[in-house]
């Protein structure tokens, strides 16, 4: 597999599982469909090294997801992947449903007001549970967007640009 600058990172091992070479995965999106529906996934060691892995098996356990790799047997073989992240080629994501984006897409955006006003850009995603927040670093001032249908606008991944209707007061915090 040829490694590209168009890898994307979907998660990071966290630990291992037993002792025939399973890992633990945090995956960044929290959900695996993504890496369910690639055929190749590259790897990168703690220190920097890059190569092609396959994935065995891959199952949920609780609210992390446990996967074996091929030629990772034992726990020994395990525990030097631990630290590692996976990366998936951007041209083998799953096309997206109309009004839905991959965090890695919306990463980076410039997030201005309905109203023209620039806030900054959107650094980072957190998992609330009910809904995502965005992360909007513009300058010193850090803003905290609900994505919610009724607060983000219009999403341009072509202008990289998001539109928002902050409610009342969101941005006086």
């Amino acid at each position: 597999m040829s490694i590209s600058s168009e890898l994307l990172i979907i998660g990071k091992i966290t630990g291992t599982h037993g002792i025939k070479g399973m890992l633990r995965l945090y995956l960044y999106s929290g959900d695996d469909s993504t890496l369910r529906a690639v055929d190749e996934l590259v790897l990168r060691h703690p220190d920097g090294r890059e190569h092609g892995i396959t994935v065995t098996a891959l199952q949920l356990h609780g609210r992390k997801s446990l996967l074996s790799l091929k030629g990772c047997d034992d726990i020994n073989a395990a525990q030097r992947l631990v630290g590692g992240e996976l990366l998936v080629r951007r041209d083998q994501f799953p096309e997206t449903d109309e009004g839905e984006y991959y965090w890695a897409d919306l990463i980076g955006l410039e997030v201005i007001t309905h109203d023209g006003a620039h806030l900054g850009t959107l650094k980072e995603i957190i998992e609330t549970g009910s809904n995502d927040v965005y992360v909007v670093q513009g300058g010193e001032k850090e803003y905290l967007i609900p994505a919610l249908d009724d607060v983000i606008g219009k999403i341009d991944l072509e202008t990289k640009t998001m539109t928002v209707s902050p409610p009342d007061g969101l941005l006086d915090l």
